[in-house]
């Protein structure tokens, strides 16, 4: 069966219009930060979500003073930043920071709980309050005041 038309080009115009309108319809999607945020939310009992400002978004959790994801920049590709209530983290905290950072970077969890502890541990007398280490191709990067102590964990966009 073939179709004829008074102008032969409309039934090709027609087919080429709803071809484009398929494409420019297609649903929106958040990006994947964002994706990550509420994933963690499911993921992590008592986490909630928080504003978004400058590539950051920021979360709280009772077991964490402040508590934010870092997406995507220059130089990381992700970050995870808490900072605990006391100077000597509990470790409940910890469980929460291994938790989220098992979950952006796709690694277990018993291998981040390991890192952090390793890093919140090395605090003190020998190294300072002030402690750098790598560990499962992060960095993580510790340190304390008189009244807290944060971690953060990232990785760099070359990995």
């Amino acid at each position: 069966m073939i179709l004829k038309s008074k102008f032969p080009g409309t039934i090709a115009l027609a087919a080429v219009l709803a071809f484009l309108a398929a494409l420019t319809s297609s649903p929106a999607r958040a990006d994947r930060c964002d994706d990550l945020a509420v994933q963690l939310k499911n993921q992590i009992d008592g986490l909630s979500v928080g504003k978004t400002a400058a590539n950051v978004i920021y979360l709280s959790h009772p077991q964490a003073k402040e508590i934010s994801l870092g997406c995507a920049g220059r130089s990381f590709s992700n970050q995870l930043f808490a900072r605990a209530n006391s100077r000597k983290p509990t470790p409940a905290f910890i469980e929460v920071v291994a938790s989220g950072a098992a979950i952006i970077f796709t690694l277990p969890k018993d291998d981040m709980l390991k890192g952090a502890t390793r890093c919140i541990k090395r605090m003190g007398l020998i190294h300072g309050d002030d402690v750098a280490t790598r560990y499962r191709r992060l960095d993580m990067h510790c340190s304390r005041t008189r009244t807290d102590a944060s971690i953060s964990i990232s990785r760099s966009t070359d990995q």
